[in-house]
């Protein structure tokens, strides 16, 4: 669970530093006052590595069927909710965004699309589960890795804000990406 004092800050702080290398962040630091300013390309990057997940899996219309209308339908509300943090995100960051410990509103918003990544994965991840017996191994593979690669971006994003999981990235983030048709 995130910290939202200043030393959970300051832990982000540190998990930046060791991603800063990737662009997803940088770290300024004028006396006392440290500053983190986040690439927007890259949260606009994860967002959108979501909504074409969801794309790719509900496109193969044999796992669609499989997973069920229910189940769809569930995806598809998680799938809108993070449409429009991401939407929220954006027209609120511009083309950067620096984040201090005390920038409420826009760590909110950081944070509501990864929560929103993470549940548009979920529930990917329980449709695919109850297709499983429903749907040919290979084209359950060609969904399995849209769902896997999703859970790389959201371990790497999790890694840009500092947050800890017990994901592991099976793959890079540029394969991941790639993966799910977003170049960042």
């Amino acid at each position: 669970m995130r910290n939202p004092s200043r030393r959970g800050f300051l832990r982000t702080l540190g998990a930046c530093t060791a991603i800063g290398a990737l662009g997803a962040c940088t770290i300024t630091k004028n006396g006392s006052v440290t500053t983190v300013t986040i690439n927007v390309a890259k949260v606009k990057a994860y967002g959108q590595a979501g909504l074409n997940a969801v794309s790719t899996i509900l496109d193969i219309t044999t796992v669609a069927t499989a997973i069920g209308a229910p189940a769809v339908s569930v995806i598809n509300i998680a799938s809108a909710a993070l449409g429009a943090s991401l939407t929220a995100f954006t027209s609120a960051a511009g083309s950067s965004v620096t984040v201090s410990y005390d920038n409420a509103t826009m760590k909110t918003r950081i944070d509501s699309v990864l929560a929103d990544l993470q549940k548009v994965a979920s529930d990917l991840e329980a449709g695919l589960k109850g297709a499983s017996s429903k749907v040919s191994s290979s084209i359950l593979s060609d969904a399995s890795v849209a769902v896997s690669s999703l859970s790389t971006v959201i371990s790497v994003f999790e890694g840009l804000l500092g947050v800890v999981s017990a994901r592991r990235a099976t793959m890079t983030e540029a394969q991941a990406l790639r993966n799910l048709g977003v170049t960042a």
